[in-house]
């Protein structure tokens, strides 16, 4: 998965990308997964299908596997959810370890 370019959905007006917040226990802060798309057609239809009415303000960009390594770092997002289905949607997520 992390061999091939990925897309992901990025706000035109502040730049943040879409994510999904996920609560964690009480002792810990809410963790955040950077929505992850295998082809910019399924980046595409998760906008028409769950956030039409933003659609002018939402682009899709796609990423290097190094790009999306630096991505997670710089904002401190726990993992990706690699959106499967994007219209139910169907998403996987996957837990990166930082050393």
């Amino acid at each position: 998965m992390l061999s091939q370019i990925n897309y992901v959905i990025r706000s035109l007006q502040d730049g943040k990308y879409l994510v999904a917040r996920i609560s964690q226990k009480q002792d810990r802060a809410e963790a955040s997964y950077l929505l992850v798309f295998k082809l910019d057609h399924e980046a595409l239809s998760y906008i028409n299908t769950h956030a039409q009415e933003f659609g002018d303000r939402l682009s899709v960009e796609s990423v290097s596997p190094t790009q999306l390594k630096s991505l997670l770092n710089r904002w401190g997002y726990q993992g990706i959810g690699l959106v499967e289905d994007p219209l139910i949607p169907n998403i996987s997520f996957l837990e990166i370890n930082n050393p």
